[in-house]
């Protein structure tokens, strides 16, 4: 899986704090914090007919976020929102569109981790492109990473921050393996989620996944786990092994970036018949209905 460029994209308009430039011309200064240390925190909204499904809740994950790293000044969410309708509305974009949020701690006076160095800030980017889903909805394959995410001790996940190098790292391996994506544990062995998504797996009916010890408090996770509430589909929160995933009936992944999408093999396994189950064909329906009739206004 390899996404590819987007010809909408080509004189795309980029928000940087109060300006909004060509994409050929926008840029941040070498001084500000995520240049010098990846010191920054993002989220990833997706635009369905006009509205950003669950824009509040990547708000507040967002504040949190900049909270725990103690940035002395986090703008507020309508200020956030006015920003991000100014750049879709530059754009002409109602759809099909996914938006990367990208709050900096500011620009230093010099170069250096310490957050004292830092005169100014936050920086806020809005980058918006035209972005359908990037995952194949016929199914992903998997293969599981050496690359084990962090504890909460070390980097705590519930910090959704800009350092993505173990992400990165565990992307390669799948790269060369011809996996679409990498599945990775935690320190304990256990499954964390993928280098990019939440990982699900159903067994005798019951969808599992894993808890946010080590891996984040993802958005379309929850969801998901709402629709099953909903559904009345029983669940499962918990510590996971790699033979459960192989062994389940069907495995699924959720994110933002990619909605809900059927994982067909992990390390050579084939997932129950090798196709998008029943569980999940309910659980994506429920899913599509929701983001298409729920969010905030924002065109």
């Amino acid at each position: 899986m390899l996404q590819t460029y987007d010809p909408r994209n080509d004189d795309l308009l980029i928000g940087i704090d109060d300006r909004i430039v060509h994409r050929d011309t926008a840029g941040v200064s070498p001084f500000d914090s995520v240049v010098q240390g990846g010191d920054a925190v993002w989220e990833g909204l997706r635009l369905h007919g006009g509205r950003i499904f669950k824009l509040t809740e990547h708000l507040d994950r967002l504040r949190r976020s900049a909270q725990a790293l103690a940035f002395a000044e986090i703008p507020g969410h309508d200020a956030i929102t006015a920003r991000i309708c100014a750049v879709l509305a530059a754009n002409a974009m109602t759809d099909d569109v996914h938006i990367r949020l990208t709050l900096t701690r500011g620009v230093k006076l010099t170069s250096g981790m310490d957050p004292r160095l830092n005169t100014g800030g936050p920086t806020l980017i809005v980058l918006a492109e035209f972005k359908s889903p990037v995952y194949d909805d016929t199914g992903i394959t998997l293969v599981t990473s050496s690359v084990r995410r962090h504890r909460p001790d070390s980097l705590d996940p519930k910090i959704h921050h800009n350092n993505l190098l173990t992400s990165i790292l565990a992307k390669i391996e799948a790269n060369v393996a011809g996996a679409d994506d990498a599945l990775m544990l935690d320190d304990d062995g256990f499954v964390a989620e993928t280098n990019a998504t939440h990982v699900f797996h159903v067994g005798g009916g019951v969808v599992r996944t894993s808890s946010t010890r080590a891996c984040p408090e993802g958005i379309t996770r929850e969801t998901v786990l709402e629709i099953c509430e909903a559904e009345a589909i029983p669940y499962e929160v918990g510590d996971f092994s790699l033979p459960q995933v192989y062994a389940a009936d069907e495995v699924f992944v959720t994110g933002t970036m990619g909605g809900v999408t059927p994982v067909v093999a992990v390390d050579g396994r084939t997932i129950g018949d090798g196709t998008a189950g029943p569980v999940l064909a309910r659980i994506a329906e429920a899913y599509a209905a929701r983001t298409a009739a729920e969010g905030t206004p924002v065109v």
